[in-house]
């Protein structure tokens, strides 16, 4: 093609001059395939693909059997969520949905559910994620929804020894994760 045909259709400057034209995998919560003791991370209405991207990165690292994204306020296949995960929406099953239908089925397959919040909460380290574990974080604007502080089987908190008191997204679940992985692995 042209230049100014490239030009028109890259989505930024400075790509390395590939242009691709595919589907999307759109994945339902009854496609994922789980192991005995799954990890997921679930995000409720995540709004920065950056933050998605970056969580994708985390939990193909971790080993995480899927990411479930709740009421999304971002297109899963954002160019920018994809250059964040740097591929890790390829490698990590993901999908979208709602809320209810997320924790019903989370339930129905006995994956316990830890939300991550600062009210009422156990430190992270002192809960079991050995066996089937959902770990849910929220906006870092508003965190969670009621609805998932219900249906929580516990709710954790990381440590914020300094005047903040809250993390980025991303960071909250990557360091979740690795706790995950650090249990599974002992």
């Amino acid at each position: 093609m042209t230049p100014e045909l490239y030009g028109k259709i890259a989505y930024r400057g400075g790509t390395e001059g590939i242009i691709a034209e595919v589907r999307d995998r759109s994945l339902g919560l009854d496609d994922l395939q789980l192991g005995p003791a799954p990890l997921i991370i679930v995000l409720e209405s995540v709004e920065k693909p950056g933050n998605l991207g970056a969580v994708l990165r985390s939990a193909d690292a971790a080993g995480a059997d899927a990411v479930i994204v709740c009421d999304p306020l971002t297109d899963l296949y954002n160019p920018n969520l994809i250059r964040s995960s740097l591929g890790g929406i390829f490698t990590v099953p993901c999908v979208a949905t709602d809320s209810a239908s997320a924790i019903a089925w989370l339930k129905q397959h006995g994956i316990r559910i830890l939300t991550a919040q600062l009210q009422d909460s156990v430190w992270y380290y002192d809960s079991d994620m050995r066996r089937g574990t959902a770990i849910v974080i929220g906006t870092e604007s508003t965190g969670l929804t009621q609805q998932w502080r219900d249906a929580a089987d516990e709710h954790i908190r990381i440590p914020m020894l300094g005047q903040l008191d809250s993390l980025n997204a991303s960071v909250s679940a990557a360091i979740l994760l690795f706790e995950a992985v650090r249990q599974r692995n002992a």
